[in-house]
């Protein structure tokens, strides 16, 4: 039986000490991203590391998930190999045994930690339109510009490898290429 670690936090200046802080883990997981899908490259490795028996250990609840459905999915599907999880702050421990006091629980955080997430972009939306009135929002600043994108694609790359040579989204490709021509056929 191992014990395992999920520490998330969403962005690189946020501490993460504080989150499983006093526990002996064999392994800890961490992740620097939005809880806001299970698209997480260290999630993914947490659950492809875990077997039947094993603990994982989470601070809270929204640090696994701030999606409702994927917090149970989640869960559920943990549980149902035999992965135990320990949420710490909650004190919930979930083990695969039914508990409707437990599995209400679990449904009313995850729905707490969800609607938090969506009252943070609200706010996010608000303070943009806010700067913007203003004319402070200019938006994120170019990593690349729009002339070596297509020289890029001109020189007969793809969107799709031009995005992948240059460290940008293909959607940003298409961009700079309706700005300086015709979109190259079957992109």
């Amino acid at each position: 039986m191992a014990h395992v670690g999920y520490v998330r936090v969403s962005s690189t200046d946020q501490n993460t000490e504080r989150q499983l802080d006093g526990l002996s883990l064999e392994k800890i997981f961490t992740d620097t991203v939005s809880g806001a899908t299970t698209e997480r490259p260290k999630l993914k490795d947490m659950l492809d590391y875990v077997r039947e028996g094993d603990v994982i250990h989470v601070h809270s609840i929204d640090r696994l998930a701030r999606s409702l459905v994927d917090l149970l999915a989640l869960v559920q599907d943990l549980t149902s190999k035999g992965v135990h999880i320990q949420f710490h702050k909650e004190n919930l421990l979930f083990t695969g045994e039914t508990n409707p006091t437990q599995t209400l629980m679990l449904s009313i955080m995850g729905s707490v930690a969800e609607f938090e997430r969506s009252m943070i972009r609200e706010r996010q939306r608000e303070g943009i339109a806010k700067a913007k009135e203003k004319g402070v929002y200019k938006g994120r600043s170019k990593t690349i510009d729009d002339a070596a994108i297509r020289t890029h694609v001109e020189a007969g790359n793809s969107y799709r490898t031009t995005a992948k040579a240059l460290g940008v989204s293909v959607s940003t490709v298409q961009r700079a290429m309706k700005v300086g021509c015709p979109p190259t056929p079957g992109e």
